[in-house]
């Protein structure tokens, strides 16, 4: 990819162009070693923000990851310093690091990178990270693209198709989206949008004021900023109906419950952008720099989760960096009010209860589970649990000792963990462990379904391809592991994402083709719901990740 950026010869940039997030103002003025040439460069710089920094930051200070800065110091309360750095580190074991993965949580990266790709990559962070530039609402409004204007949506679908049964698959390397009907299998279309898009919301049932239509609008949030609206009642060549960029390196992005507007977060620049739904229109941009919960100011105050509260006018805006929920309320745009409430470092997905009340997300670093009571706007608990917790979309259940219970799976171990979260009515359970079951490996996702006896538990995190390439099926009713279902025995894929069909009755899981993600050879397998039998498999996908249902998001099932 061309950057139009210009080097002299001593290395320093004097003319700057940008495309997604690796436009700079500033690039490292080179010294004797390490280097790079300016070719080198700019494809790690590219390679960094597509694989990197959503764990280890822009500016490389660390969140999830650790911090990759070429030297750092650190002075303890009691006055004593710790250095450290990629420099310290070397360049023959950064290059092991990066091709073999870490036991703390890092995947192997020998079958994503090539090993030039490795070398260079390792070179580029013993060397100091470039600064990104800001966005304003003007540039954002610049990126605006309408391709089906709003006077002509349809008023009913166009397709007669149980379209509350599609399935919107996240086709991560291409940068597009496919859009699968639930009750055929068929793959209805390949939607361009934003690269590796992250997280795709749908407007949502809501209990003080319903959007039109729940379901029917879905926005996705790519890496590069670009959030893109669809309209399912189109037909599939017309879905896509309108984008606009808010960042160069973004995550969430979640509807308001009256369907008038979009939010969408930003690791680069730390900001959020609230957006017209209708019309695409960016009409307001709020930093998320400040100040963290040890006291410490912080620059990178990436926005990680975001989510629609079900019973109450606001957002929660998670701010990774900061250990900060942020409740925001859209009521009032131009007098916007924001709770701040302190909870852990650093957060990052999370999911609702069945009530809707309480807002439950993994706060990484610190191996905590943060719940939020969305009426209050307050703190509800911190809940302890394994290395680096992820659960995904989470998942709710009614357990047979603890009563409602809710998961998680992690990053840094294969375990799950399961507490209780039913306040009003298992006040002695809420917010404690319930029990905790040892899975093979550390996994991205659990999820399960009203009508299932199970939970499913993936293991993408583990660095040997079997267990990479199976997930685990564990029992509602006695918490053990049931069955462990090898989804793939291709060389380069993995097993990742749970999504359940509207009914319950089915469970898709993706064959991720990490190796050769950009041919049509990945996959969604369909099991049986009941047996955990596998009944079919959807092809031609190219590298399908998240899988999301329109009836199970739109209806907040977990």
């Amino acid at each position: 990819m061309s950057l139009g950026i210009s080097y002299t010869k001593t290395g320093r940039v004097f003319g700057v162009g940008f495309a997604m997030l690796l436009g700079s103002v500033a690039a490292p003025a080179f010294a004797e070693e390490p280097t790079l040439n300016e070719e080198a460069f700019e494809a790690s710089k590219q390679l960094y923000f597509e694989q990197c920094a959503g764990c280890h930051g822009v500016l490389r200070k660390g969140a999830t990851g650790k911090n990759l800065e070429p030297h750092w110091k650190k002075t303890a309360a009691d006055g004593a310093v710790t250095e450290g750095g990629t420099l310290a580190l070397g360049q023959e074991r950064l290059e092991k690091i990066i091709a073999w993965g870490t036991e703390g949580g890092m995947n192997n990266f020998s079958d994503i990178m090539s090993e030039q790709e490795i070398k260079d990559m390792a070179t580029y962070i013993m060397m100091e990270p470039p600064k990104p530039p800001e966005m304003s609402l003007d540039q954002m409004m610049a990126t605006r693209k309408i391709y089906v204007e709003e006077e002509d949506y349809p008023t009913e679908p166009m397709h007669g198709r149980n379209w509350e049964n599609f399935f919107v698959v996240i086709e991560r390397d291409v940068g597009k989206v496919a859009v699968i009907d639930g009750d055929t299998k068929e793959v209805l279309t390949h939607i361009p949008t934003g690269y590796a898009v992250h997280v795709l919301k749908a407007s949502e049932h809501h209990s003080l004021e319903e959007p039109e239509q729940p379901g029917r609008f879905w926005y996705t949030m790519g890496r590069d900023g670009k959030m893109t609206k669809i309209d399912l009642w189109q037909t599939p060549d017309k879905m896509l109906v309108s984008e606009v960029k808010i960042a160069y390196d973004a995550r969430d992005v979640a509807v308001s419950g009256d369907g008038k507007y979009v939010i969408g977060g930003g690791y680069w620049p730390p900001h959020f952008a609230i957006v017209d739904a209708q019309t695409m229109e960016p009409v307001k941009v709020v930093s998320t720099r400040g100040v963290n919960v040890d006291g410490d100011y912080v620059e990178e105050a990436r926005v990680a989760a975001i989510y629609t509260t079900p019973n109450e006018p606001t957002w929660i805006v998670a701010v990774k960096e900061l250990g900060q929920l942020w409740q925001v309320d859209y009521t009032d745009l131009d007098n916007l009010r924001i709770d701040k409430i302190d909870s852990a470092k650093f957060l990052h997905d999370g999911f609702f209860d069945p009530t809707g009340r309480y807002f439950q997300i993994a706060a990484n670093a610190s191996n905590k589970m943060v719940v939020v009571d969305t009426e209050t706007h307050k703190l509800e608990a911190m809940i302890d649990t394994a290395a680096l917790p992820h659960p995904g979309p989470g998942a709710n259940w009614i357990d047979p000792n603890c009563g409602p219970v809710a998961g998680t799976t992690h990053l840094g171990v294969g375990t799950v963990t399961v507490w209780g979260n039913d306040p009003e009515n298992r006040p002695d359970d809420a917010w404690k462990i319930c029990y905790e079951v040892e899975t093979d490996g550390p996994g991205l996702f659990v999820r399960t379904h009203p009508e299932s006896d199970y939970i499913w538990a993936d293991q993408t995190k583990h660095p040997e391809p079997e267990v990479q390439q199976s997930v685990q099926v564990i029992s509602k009713e006695t918490g053990e592991i049931v069955k462990t279902i090898q989804i793939t025995e291709d060389e380069g894929s993995a097993a990742v994402h749970f999504e359940f069909n509207a009914d319950g009755t089915e469970v898709w899981v993706s064959k991720w083709n990490l190796s050769d993600s950009k041919e049509p050879n990945g996959q969604i397998v369909i099991f049986d719901a009941k047996t955990l039998e596998e009944i079919g498999r959807i092809e031609g996908l190219y590298a399908p990740t998240g899988k999301f249902n329109v009836y199970n998001r739109s209806n907040h099932v977990t």
